[in-house]
Parts: C-alpha cells; sequence; structure tokens
C-alpha cells in the first residue's frame, strides 16, 4: 500500500454493465504517477490499434493524482482523457473543481470506463459503492438541468459530477466534459467520446481523505502557501483578477489574437479583459478545494438581451479572447453568454471559438456563403451570429453540423482553400498565444502528442529578463534569459524541460496556477508518499509520459508531418507588434529535428528509439505497432 494513494483503479464495461477494480504494485504507481501517467499507460496499454474514437472500443480515463483529495493548496485537479476523434491521436486534459478530489476521496486512483451501454445511463460513485444507473430521462438536458435532476433524485447535495450536455451527445468532437456545470475537460473531444459510450455523467461523493506518510511536513507545506501565495505576483493577480487580467498587456507585445490570427491589432480590448469583467457583471471569485487564489469567476448577468446564471461560472481568458477579439467582438455581455452557452452544451471552448472564427473569415472570403450559413450573416463582429451558430453546433444543425468537428474537418467540407484558415495543429485549435511571439511554445504546440494546447508548456514571454520568471527555469538546467523568438538549441532545451515539467505536474496532478517549484512539488510527493523522490524522477516522469503519449499517436497513424504549425504564422501579422514578424521555416524544421534528438527519439520520424524506452523503464512500448 502505497501513503496518499487509494490503490484501486475503478473498472467499468458499459456493454455489459460489468464494475471491477483492480490493484496495482507500488513501481505501477512510482512509474506512472497518477494523472497523465496513468491515462497514457492505460490508453497504450488496453486500446486496440486504430480504433475509432466514438467507437465501443475507446477507453476514457478519468484519473486523479496522488494529491488530489488532499488540502494541499492545487490539488484538487484530474486529468482526463481517451483516443480523440479530433486529433484521431491522445486527448489529454485537466480539469479542476471538486469532482476530482471526491474521486480520490471516494476510494480510487483513477476511472476506467470502455464499452457502450445500450441505452443512456450515468455513474453514481458513493464512497466506494457503484451503481450504473438510467439516465434516458436525462438524455437531451443541459449540463446544469443534469446536475440538478440528478441531485433530487440521489437525494446528496454534496455530490460532484462529470457531465455532457447536447453537443456530446450529438458526437460534436469539439464537445467536452464539465465537472461541476462550470469546469471544462476542454480539449480534443472527450465530450464526444462520452456521448459514443451512452454516458451521461459520473456523480460521485467521498469523505475518505488519503493519509500522508509525513503529515506534519504535509500540513506545514499547505499552511505556507495558505500564507505566503500573495508574495507571488502571479498568484496575487489570479486572485484578484483571475485569467485575463493581462490582455492590454498582450496585445500591445502582439499575444492577442485577432480574427482568426489574420490580424494583429484590436483596439477594444479594454472593454473584454478581466478588469472590464470585474467592473460591470462579475459577482464574486471562487477556488477549487484547499486552495486560497480563488481564481474562478463567477458572473450574473440580466439585460433586455442576455441572462446569465451565476451557477455557470464565468469566462476565462481564454474564453474571453476566444469570442472577443478572435472574433472582432467587444459586447463583453455576449461574451458572458457565449462561454454559458458552450458550457451547458458541453463545448470546449477554445475549439468552438476558433472553429467559428475560421468560418466567419471563410465568410468574409466568399468560401461560405449565405445559403450555406442558412441565412447567418457570419461576418467578424457579428455578436448574433456568434450565439446562434453555438447552439447550432451543439444540435449538429444546418452550419452547425459543418463546423461541430472543428476546423480542420470542416476546411475539408468547404474546400475552396478553406484549409489555409484552419488554425490548428492535429485538428486541435489553438490556446489564445500568438506562436510568432512565444516561438517556444510553438514548438510545443507543433510536437506534444496532444496538438496546440498553451497548457502544456511554457511561454517564453516569463523567461526573457532576469527577475521575471527566470527562478522557475534555472532548477531545469537553463541559467540565461533568451528572447521569445529565439529558436536557438538552448531555447529548444529550455522547451523540452518545461513541457516535461508540466507532464509531470499532470502527473501529481497540480494546479500550474499554484506557485509550486519543481522542488516543492517533489517534497510535496515525499512528504505524502514516504518515497525518496527525487527532481530528477520527475523530470523522467514527464519524459515518460511524453514519450508513451508520442508512441500511441505514432500507433495510431500519426506522424512528423502531423508536427506542422499553419502556413500563416510563417508570415507576419499585417499590424500591431507583430507587424514584420513571423516564424522562419527552417528555423522551426530545425528546431523540431533538436526536439526530438534530445527527447531521444528519431531526429527525422520522431519515433522513440528502443534505447530510450527502456531507459524510461517503458520497454513494452515497443511491442506497439508503431511504423517503420
Amino acid at each position: 500500500m502505497v501513503k496518499g494513494l487509494a490503490n484501486k483503479i475503478l473498472r467499468v464495461d458499459l456493454s455489459d454493465s460489468r464494475i471491477w477494480t483492480e490493484e496495482q504494485n507500488e513501481n505501477f504507481y512510482r512509474r506512472y504517477l497518477g494523472g497523465a501517467g496513468i491515462l497514457a499507460y492505460y490508453l497504450l496499454k488496453e486500446l486496440k490499434p486504430r480504433a475509432d474514437a466514438l467507437s465501443p472500443g475507446n477507453v476514457l480515463v478519468f484519473a486523479p493524482g496522488p494529491v488530489t483529495g488532499t488540502a494541499m493548496p492545487g490539488a484538487s485537479r484530474l486529468c482526463v482523457g481517451a483516443k480523440s476523434p479530433l486529433s484521431g491521436g491522445i486527448a489529454k486534459c485537466e480539469a479542476g473543481g471538486f469532482f476530482g478530489y471526491e474521486l480520490k476521496r471516494a476510494g480510487f486512483d483513477a476511472l476506467v470506463v470502455q464499452g457502450k451501454a445500450a441505452h443512456p445511463v450515468y455513474l453514481w460513485i458513493n464512497n466506494g459503492e457503484v451503481e450504473i444507473k438510467d439516465a434516458t430521462h436525462l438524455w437531451g438536458r443541459n449540463v446544469l438541468e443534469t446536475q440538478d435532476v440528478i441531485e433530487s433524485e440521489l437525494g446528496e447535495k454534496r455530490l460532484r459530477t462529470a457531465t455532457i450536455g447536447p453537443a456530446g451527445e450529438n458526437l460534436a468532437a469539439i464537445s467536452c466534459i464539465m465537472t461541476d456545470v462550470r469546469n471544462a475537460a476542454a480539449r480534443g473531444g472527450l465530450g464526444a467520446v462520452m456521448g459514443s459510450k451512452n454516458l451521461k455523467c459520473v456523480a460521485v461523493k467521498g469523505k475518505t481523505m488519503p493519509q500522508a506518510a509525513d503529515p506534519e511536513k504535509y500540513r506545514d507545506m499547505a499552511r505556507w502557501m495558505n500564507t505566503n501565495y500573495m508574495n507571488f505576483g502571479s498568484a496575487a493577480r489570479f486572485h484578484d483578477l483571475g485569467t485575463g487580467a493581462d490582455m492590454v498587456g498582450g496585445n500591445a507585445i502582439g499575444n492577442l489574437p485577432v480574427r482568426n490570427w489574420s490580424g494583429g491589432q484590436f483596439d477594444d480590448v479594454a472593454k473584454i479583459d478581466a478588469a472590464a469583467l470585474r467592473d460591470s457583471y462579475r459577482i464574486s471569485m471562487e477556488a477549487c478545494p484547499g486552495c486560497q487564489i480563488r481564481c474562478k469567476k463567477v458572473v450574473e448577468l440580466e439585460n433586455e438581451l442576455y441572462k446569465v446564471d451565476p451557477r455557470n461560472g464565468g469566462p476565462e481568458y481564454e474564453t474571453l479572447a476566444g469570442f472577443g477579439s478572435f472574433m472582432g467582438i467587444n459586447d463583453l455581455a455576449a461574451i458572458c453568454r457565449a462561454n454559458e452557452l458552450c458550457g451547458l452544451n458541453s463545448l470546449d471552448t477554445i475549439s468552438a471559438s476558433g472553429t467559428i472564427a475560421f468560418a466567419m473569415e471563410c465568410f468574409e472570403k466568399g468560401m461560405l456563403t449565405l445559403e450555406d450559413t442558412g441565412g447567418i450573416d457570419l461576418r467578424f463582429g457579428n455578436v448574433d451570429a456568434m450565439l446562434k451558430v453555438i447552439e447550432l453546433i451543439a444540435r449538429r444543425e444546418g452550419i452547425g453540423d459543418v463546423l461541430a468537428d472543428g476546423s480542420r474537418k470542416a476546411a475539408e467540407r468547404i474546400g475552396r482553400g478553406a484549409e489555409e484558415l484552419s488554425m490548428q495543429v492535429k485538428g486541435v485549435e489553438f490556446g489564445m498565444h500568438d506562436p510568432r511571439l512565444k516561438q517556444g511554445l510553438g514548438l510545443i504546440y507543433a510536437v506534444a502528442a496532444n496538438g496546440a494546447d498553451h497548457m502544456t508548456g511554457a511561454h517564453d514571454t516569463l523567461f526573457t529578463q532576469e527577475g521575471r520568471g527566470m527562478e522557475g527555469v534555472r532548477s531545469l538546467g537553463s541559467l540565461d534569459p533568451l528572447p521569445a523568438g529565439d529558436l536557438s538549441t538552448a531555447k529548444v532545451d529550455r522547451a523540452k524541460n518545461l513541457h516535461l515539467s508540466r507532464n509531470f505536474g499532470d502527473s501529481l496532478v497540480m494546479c500550474h496556477f499554484t506557485p509550486w517549484t519543481l522542488r516543492q512539488q517533489v517534497d510535496i510527493l515525499r512528504a505524502l508518499t514516504g518515497w525518496d523522490y527525487t527532481d530528477f524522477e520527475a523530470l523522467r516522469q514527464g519524459e515518460r509520459v511524453a514519450t508513451l503519449a508520442r508512441v500511441f499517436n505514432l500507433r495510431e497513424g500519426l506522424t512528423a508531418a502531423d508536427d506542422q504549425l499553419p502556413k500563416r504564422f510563417f508570415s507576419p501579422a499585417p499590424e500591431g507588434a507583430l507587424k514584420g514578424t513571423a516564424i522562419d521555416p527552417e528555423a522551426m524544421r530545425r528546431a523540431k529535428r533538436t526536439f526530438y534528438t534530445l527527447m531521444g527519439w528519431d531526429p527525422v520520424t520522431g519515433i522513440p528509439t528502443q534505447e530510450k524506452l527502456e531507459e524510461l523503464g517503458i520497454a513494452w512500448a515497443a511491442a506497439e505497432s508503431v511504423p517503420e
């Protein structure tokens, strides 16, 4: 038994309503840890090669980390993943709130779901007891309605949920899973995977807190963060405004996305940032369990045009930018409503906004017509069109059916050169950060197994001068500040190590907004488990996760050719701070080869070498069908 862990994996096969648990040994947990590590293991081990992502053979994994369920700040998250219907490779993302916290306290280190129910069902996990319950009456309901009905029929007000709305039911590949109504396991189409299994919701309640090997040290570290977090600039900023606090600054340096990345300047940014939200519709800030940062916005709105229920939370930076500047929209109330509509319908706000912005550019360039859109004037800046199309996507009606599987597949259907306007990697739309500015992040966008996810790599602008985050990379061996646009070997090495550090954090699973250093995360794990864990092991864990995910993608048919940014980023922005700035294609090509080499992968194909797999203790992965 490993301290701090439940030492049980919950398994559910919906095809035959079978429920069982399995136990793994201590070496399993030390090698895969939790979260992203357990996710990568089960997907590669149990999913048959080239299985359809929406078939019963796909495996859906909910994996908290070792620290989840404890009172440690930043330790309530979980990792969720499956084979992605959007990319055809791995989908991996994290969600906050209380769901992962309760799942761990209910007695499980992960939930692994396979098969497909004969009719809509939901899972009820209550302190270790598990039931499959009929959900026919819930099918078609939105996320908040589903939460209310389940609470009522179970007579439980403290339960936590992971739920899909109509977009997930209708198998939209840009759908997500909503935890506790307002938190999203967003990227890669996991809502569609859940819908394909006829699984409407997982409801959970737990009461057993994991016990640390050194409880006094563990409590001391939690108290230290809760006492000192305001001394860290990023945490203090998140406490005051949440994400989106620096959108004006982002616009000034060229980071803010504008009109599907075709623009470079948004003059109305101050109308849609987190400060404007605070001064207009924000009514409170809320927190995940055990965290004093309280970065989650809650908005309430009721006027002649829009009503927004505060139970649905509020928009984060990606949503403010995605439904704002990215579409040329400066109506903050409409952005709040768009955020609510996406949450209620279980749509990823990043892919939804990215796909609608793509469609807007297609419309303005004549690739889509009023006949194609059903009469919707789908131009940049059209608020009514934006809100209408969100609902059409969720229902897969009209133009919404064309857009429901993301911009890459929509471009294939539209033709007429629309592929040039699809801003994605591996089918996954970009986070709202311009890789022409943050070129190390751009490299990670290209090579990361789960596509253009802004959370899987660190952001170059944090490490360009002394006193601005350099302490966070010196412990990784990167001693000197580097320009954001640099793609030297030193920058690639930094980007790689930050990527590995993020993968370790996603295995632990710790929130990236809580300013723990790598060493502190390792100390937390040592106090929890009693292991003599080291910084070396932490980075090795991150490398193991990245390599297993790479093997999974290769097995599913993705290759080095898929590690490619859209052509638009190799041309300068037409205006703003990035006017005249573009990614050098040759520099990016060299950077990718360097990244592969530093990872122990073949420098041309990106296939992990046998020696690297053996070094990482995952030689078994070589038996998977990796192309030659």
